[in-house]
């Protein structure tokens, strides 16, 4: 059918809700919007599926969700009836129409004849992964849009093991999702006795998780109740959590009061993403009227943790995820080690658009180091494999893009875990005599200075993925012999998972494939171009080793240049 045909079989739908229909009404004239909402149906990936709020097949909205819960439910239905009875736990956060979103979609796995748990109020990502594991459901679902603006949410669903759920059983769920043609038949019981409270007891367990993870307890004993800590959970569900953990620890905590609310218009912020300083900035007035010595900001669904310290000068910096996540490694490896807890076979892993600087630190500490694609399951994924083969120890995970986990609690990135760390790490520094700025300058100075800088380009309309993906496989033809002053050394094309050096010799990634290239430059700096997953954005990473900050700026601009040119070759 025609975008068109879509848009009058929805509109003149006696099924549609009145509101629906006069949305849908008022942009009869709207050719770009009609064909936007129904020229297309909202994809459902190995990370759910994530949209604009509002009335139409390529939108989040009460049917969208339902229908997807309905193939949800059908694959619970082939794994038996035990997988039925254990069921899905269902968490959210503070975005337009979570909670309604949520209350649907336990209604369509109890009409299914499933048990849904559904958490009485917002929740984490985390706690939602550590849910999934602690009540042995078969499934966890989770309304939530991360950091994206306003306007989006999403839904995510994780398997039993508490990752995002795997490319196998997501490409089983869209088999059934697509059966679905009529997006208003699916239907629900809200009063089934099959939707159950999520109990009481999962909050402290997580807690209490959590607390065990702890690596300096004397610092923070000493210096927690002196710290001066201000957080913001940026209108989001990190508040009660993060809150906890950190008082339990004896942490001296200041939030910012104006961003606790649960506001789903995220008022005070230009977007809720913590890896922008503009979206720490009330944190960082707040600090500097008391005098603070770090702030914490967390997005929507409490998996990212944004952080800004003061530099030599006593001024906030923001630090980037990636310095956050060379900070915590090395701060990790450090008192494991100190406190001769370093297993043997200890594993880090991180994704292969992350800071080059990890496998420095982790060969100085004798620990492996894995990349992943994009996507923090993939590092779900190498903790099950270890646990089920014994070959290494996780002890820690992040991604540039602010997500960091430690312990095996949960699956997913963990804000709430890396406030804890990077508390008892400042209180760490404290202990010994020097700040985190510091002890990062001394990281550069060991093992050289590292720019990190991801940006981004933004596209937009039904096809915004369909150009992003033609822009990507444009650069496989074009070959390229250097970016600035750096020489190509190889080229990863992970869609077909193979690295080909500059001589033309190839090997294999053995890497799960994903559409990107990653091109290697001489002296360890690279530079990746991927297309989001979960945004129409075309992302650009760039890595650049130098003797130092200046050096690394002045290399970046030239290297820059050259992607920009070579981009606008293949457009």
């Amino acid at each position: 059918m025609t975008y068109q045909e879509n848009y009058e079989k929805w509109l003149n739908d006696p099924r549609l809700p009145a509101a629906c229909r006069e949305s849908l009404a008022a942009i009869a004239d709207d050719e770009k919007e009609k064909e936007y909402r129904f020229g297309g149906e909202l994809e459902f990936g190995t990370a759910g599926m994530r949209g604009i709020i509002g009335c139409g097949m390529n939108m989040m909205n009460v049917f969208t969700v339902m229908r997807a819960t309905q193939g949800l439910s059908e694959y619970v239905k082939t794994l038996g009836k035990e997988a039925m009875d254990r069921g899905v736990v269902i968490s959210y956060d503070t975005r337009r129409n979570s909670r309604l979103f949520a209350e649907k979609t336990a209604a369509v796995l109890a009409k299914n004849g499933i048990k849904a748990y559904l958490f009485d109020d917002v929740h984490p990502v985390p706690m939602l992964s550590y849910a999934v594991r602690y009540l042995g459901t078969v499934a966890g679902v989770m309304i939530t849009a991360s950091h994206n603006p306003k306007e989006y949410n999403g839904y995510k669903v994780y398997g039993e093991d508490g990752a995002q759920m795997s490319p196998e059983a997501t490409a089983i769920v869209v088999d059934y999702i697509k059966k679905i043609g009529d997006y208003l038949s699916v239907s629900g019981d809200e009063n089934s006795p099959l939707i159950q409270p999520v109990p009481a007891e999962v909050d402290d367990t997580y807690i209490a998780a959590l607390s065990k993870l702890t690596l300096s307890r004397e610092a923070v004993e000493k210096c927690g109740k002196d710290l001066k800590l201000v957080y913001t959970p940026v209108h989001g569900s990190g508040y009660v959590p993060v809150m906890r953990i950190l008082k339990k620890l004896g942490i001296n905590v200041t939030v910012v009061e104006e961003q606790t609310t649960k506001d789903p218009e995220f008022s005070t912020v230009k977007v809720p993403n913590p890896e922008f300083k503009e979206t720490l900035s009330m944190g960082i007035a707040l600090a500097n009227k008391i005098h603070a010595d770090v702030v914490f900001g967390t997005d929507p669904d409490s998996d990212r943790l944004g952080v800004a310290v003061k530099n030599g000068q006593g001024e906030f910096v923001a630090l980037s995820g990636n310095q956050v996540g060379i900070l915590l490694l090395d701060y990790i490896l450090t008192r494991l080690k100190e406190e001769n807890a370093l297993p043997e076979n200890a594993a880090v892993v991180k994704s292969f658009v992350s800071t080059g600087m990890a496998r420095a630190i982790c060969e100085e500490f004798g620990v492996a180091l894995f990349e992943t694609p994009v996507g923090f399951k993939f590092i779900g994924e190498k903790i099950k494999q270890w646990e089920q083969d014994g070959s290494h120890t996780y002890v820690f995970g992040f991604e540039e893009s602010c997500g960091y986990l430690r312990g095996t609690h949960a699956r997913d990135k963990d804000a709430v875990v890396a406030s804890m760390l990077c508390a008892e790490m400042v209180c760490y520094y404290t202990y010994i005599g020097k700040t985190v700025y510091q002890r990062l300058q001394e990281i550069y100075k060991k093992y050289g200075y590292v720019l990190d800088l991801n940006i981004s380009v933004q596209y937009s309309g039904l096809n915004a993925m369909k150009e992003m993906n033609a822009v990507v496989d444009a650069l496989k033809t074009v070959n390229v012999e250097k970016f600035g002053s750096f020489a190509v050394e190889a080229v990863r094309d992970y869609s077909k998972d193979v690295r080909r050096a500059k001589d033309g010799t190839e090997s294999a990634l053995n890497i799960p494939k994903c559409n990107c290239v990653y091109y290697e430059l001489a002296g360890g700096s690279f530079v990746c171009v991927r297309p989001s997953g979960t945004e129409p954005k075309l992302k650009i990473y760039f890595s650049i080793r130098a003797k130092d900050e200046a050096a690394a700026n002045a290399e970046l601009a030239l290297v820059r240049a050259d992607v920009e040119k070579l981009l606008a070759s293949v457009k």
